[in-house]
C-alpha cells in the first residue's frame, strides 16, 4: 500500500527570503508547529485568495507565532490544507487511485492536513515514540494512545493502518514493539505495518512478536466493530487542532477508568481538555453542556464549573476517589496502578492494558462484582462476560 508523506519538500520548503524566521525554516515538520510555506510565492498566492492587502500579512504571522486562532489565521490553514488536499488528490489521480496518507502525530490543521478530507482513503495513523527512551514512560504510552484514537475519529477501521516505527532501527525494543499492537487493537486499527526503515528488525524480534501478534488478532477478532465506553472523555478540539502545542492531556487513560472517543462535546462525564481546548472553552469558544471538565492548572484559563487538576497520577487518584461513587455499573480497576481499561459494553468484555514492565495483579471491579486479572508486563488480557451479578 502506497503511502503519501505529507511533509514533502515539494510542498512544505522554507522561504529563503526569511531565513532567521522560525516559522519560515520550520513548517510544519514536527508536531506541534503551525504550517505552511510562507515564502513570496505562497504569500501572494494567499493574499489574492482572500482579497486582503500586503499590509496583513505581518499580522497573520504574528498570530502564527502568538497561536492566537484568529479568523486570519484559520483562513491560512484553510489555505495551507486545501493546497495539500489538492496535492494528494493530483498524485492520487495519477498513480490510479489507491494512495494513502501517513498522518504525523496528532496531525490535523496546524500542520496542512485536514483530517476530514481523507476519510475515504487509507490512513496512517499518527504515533510519535519511534525509540525506547520515548515510549518507556507511562505518559509517552498514554500520548500515543491518545493521537491513535484520535486520528480513529477520522477513517473506518478498515482504512487504518498503524506504521509502528522504530528509529532508529534499533533503539525500540521488541517488547515496546509489541506493546504498540495493543494500541491498534484499543483503537481498532486493522493493520499494522512494522516499519525499520531500511535497516530489517534483528531476527530475534520476531521471539516476541509472533506470539503477541497472534495474541492481539484473537483479542482483535472478539472486540473489532464494538466501540469503548466510559465516564471518562478524550477529545481533541478545534483549539487544539489549530494552534495547539500538541501536548495532550493524556494520562487519564492509565487511571483504570475506562473512557470513549468524543467527536464532539460531550453531554456527560468528565472530559479532559488540553490547555489550547481550555483557553477556548474559558473564552467562550466551546458550547457549555452537562459534562465537568478537567483541565491543567498551567492552561491558566478561569474555566467556570471545571475541576483543575495536575496531570500526576497523585492527582488523578484523588480525582478518581471522587469519581467512583458516581459510576454505577460501570467497571473500574480497584488496584492502585496505572491501566488502561477499555470497556465495550456491547461485547459484554473489557481489554485491559498492563503498561508497566513487570507482571501484575489487578482487581477489577463490576458492581458488586470483583475479577482479579495478572497481566504480563506490556501485555493486556480481555475480560469476557463483564457484567454485575
Amino acid at each position: 500500500m502506497p503511502f503519501y508523506e505529507p511533509a514533502t519538500p515539494l510542498f512544505w520548503r522554507a522561504s529563503p527570503a526569511e531565513p532567521d524566521d522560525p516559522a519560515a525554516k520550520h513548517p510544519a515538520r514536527g508536531p506541534g508547529e503551525i504550517g505552511g510555506c510562507f515564502c513570496a510565492e505562497h504569500r501572494t498566492g494567499f493574499l489574492r485568495r482572500t482579497g486582503l492587502p500586503e499590509a496583513r500579512w505581518p499580522e497573520l504571522r504574528d498570530d502564527a507565532r502568538a497561536r492566537r486562532p484568529t479568523r486570519l489565521l484559520r483562513e491560512w490553514l484553510e489555505f495551507t490544507c486545501d493546497e495539500l488536499t489538492g496535492s494528494f488528490r493530483a498524485q492520487n489521480r495519477a498513480a490510479g487511485g489507491g494512495l494513502g496518507i501517513m498522518v504525523m502525530y496528532l496531525g490535523a490543521e496546524k500542520a496542512g492536513i485536514r483530517l476530514r478530507d481523507y476519510r475515504a482513503v487509507p490512513l496512517r495513523v499518527g504515533e510519535l515514540m519511534f525509540n525506547d527512551s520515548a515510549f518507556s514512560p507511562l505518559k509517552g504510552k498514554t500520548d500515543e494512545l491518545f493521537s491513535v484514537l484520535f486520528h480513529r475519529r477520522f477513517v473506518a477501521p478498515e482504512l487504518a493502518y498503524s506504521e509502528t516505527t522504530a528509529f532508529p532501527a534499533d533503539r525500540l525494543s521488541a517488547r515496546h514493539l509489541a506493546a504498540k499492537l495493543v494500541i491498534s487493537t484499543l483503537a481498532d486499527v486493522r493493520h499494522t505495518v512494522f516499519m525499520s526503515g531500511v535497516t530489517p528488525f534483528p531476527k530475534a524480534h520476531w521471539t516476541t512478536l509472533a506470539p503477541a501478534m497472534r495474541r492481539q488478532a484473537d483479542f482483535h477478532a472478539r472486540l473489532a466493530g464494538h466501540r469503548p465506553r466510559g465516564p471518562f472523555k478524550h477529545y481533541w478540539g478545534e483549539a487544539s487542532r489549530l494552534v495547539g502545542d500538541d501536548r495532550p492531556f493524556s494520562l487519564f487513560l492509565a487511571t483504570g477508568i475506562p473512557f470513549e472517543v468524543a467527536d464532539e462535546l460531550p453531554h456527560d462525564g468528565w472530559t479532559f481538555l488540553s490547555d489550547a481546548d481550555a483557553r477556548s472553552a474559558a473564552g467562550g469558544r466551546l458550547a457549555a453542556t452537562a459534562t465537568r471538565w478537567v483541565c491543567r492548572p498551567q492552561a491558566q484559563a478561569p474555566l467556570a464549573g471545571a475541576e483543575t487538576c495536575e496531570e500526576s497520577l497523585e492527582a488523578l487518584w484523588a480525582l478518581k476517589r471522587g469519581v467512583l461513587p458516581r459510576l454505577g455499573k460501570t467497571p473500574w480497576v480497584e488496584t492502585a496502578e496505572p491501566a488502561v481499561l477499555a470497556w465495550y459494553p456491547s461485547a459484554r468484555a473489557a481489554l485491559l492494558w498492563n503498561p508497566h514492565d513487570a507482571r501484575k495483579t489487578f482487581a477489577v471491579r463490576c458492581g458488586a462484582q470483583v475479577r482479579e486479572v495478572t497481566v504480563e508486563g506490556l501485555d493486556a488480557a480481555l475480560i469476557q462476560d463483564l457484567r454485575e451479578k
